[in-house]
């Protein structure tokens, strides 16, 4: 009877030890399915052929960025902010409603990813965006708990476009908020002051001349 209670102890200790080495292996496999789905694109890949593509199942990390005047664009592109009136709005589910000037916007920590922007059937633009993590906007206007959506709204007036974006898009900086391009000041006609960066979104998703971010709770 020792033996067996002997026995079953070591039996128990060596599933416990195989359970400890499975367990990072599998987590290590559970990752790498998780990043299965998006087709990594080779280096000099061809933008062209891109254009009917969905972004959210491609991998742009091996492309040279596409040269700023060489970029597409659609939509107004003649918007002219006065920067000397100009603020981002950042209301709704807030303690403190925020009114950002230009420089302000600009002082605050940035974040730069490069990111592919698909207009479907018309062009592919890959760039390196620079701009401020939404955040730190939901960070300084003390957002509330239990938030679910942000919408960004640009320009103001009768051309205003809008569009929703789910927290988690925005806790991990998939969608943040660009004031430069390819190291140069954002142009006019791709969306100065500043423009959404939406990445896995096409770019009708990416909103141009942005003036207000609204914090919502969506039941």
């Amino acid at each position: 009877m020792k033996e067996r209670r002997q026995f079953l102890k070591i039996l128990t200790a060596f599933f416990a030890g195989v359970g400890l080495w499975l367990n990072p292996v599998l987590s290590i496999l559970a990752s790498g399915v998780k990043k299965v789905g998006k087709i990594i694109l080779p280096k000099g890949t061809d933008l062209r052929t891109l254009i009917d593509r969905n972004p959210a199942t491609l991998d742009a990390r091996n492309l040279e960025l596409t040269p700023l005047d060489e970029f597409g664009t659609m939509g107004l592109t003649d918007y002219a902010a006065d920067l000397d009136t100009w603020r981002l709005e950042v209301a709704g589910e807030v303690q403190k409603p925020l009114r950002l000037a230009y420089e302000k916007i600009k002082a605050l920590p940035p974040i730069e990813r490069n990111v592919l922007l698909i207009c479907p059937g018309f062009f592919a633009n890959y760039g390196a965006w620079k701009g401020i993590s939404i955040k730190t906007l939901l960070d300084l206007a003390e957002a509330h708990e239990g938030i679910t959506h942000v919408a960004v709204r640009g320009p103001e007036g009768r051309y205003e476009s809008h569009q929703r974006y789910p927290i988690e898009d925005i806790l991990s900086d998939k969608v943040f908020l660009a004031y430069q391009v390819n190291g140069k000041p954002l142009p006019r006609k791709h969306g100065f002051p500043l423009r959404t960066v939406a990445e896995d979104y096409y770019g009708y998703d990416w909103i141009k001349y942005v003036y207000k971010v609204t914090v919502e709770k969506v039941q």
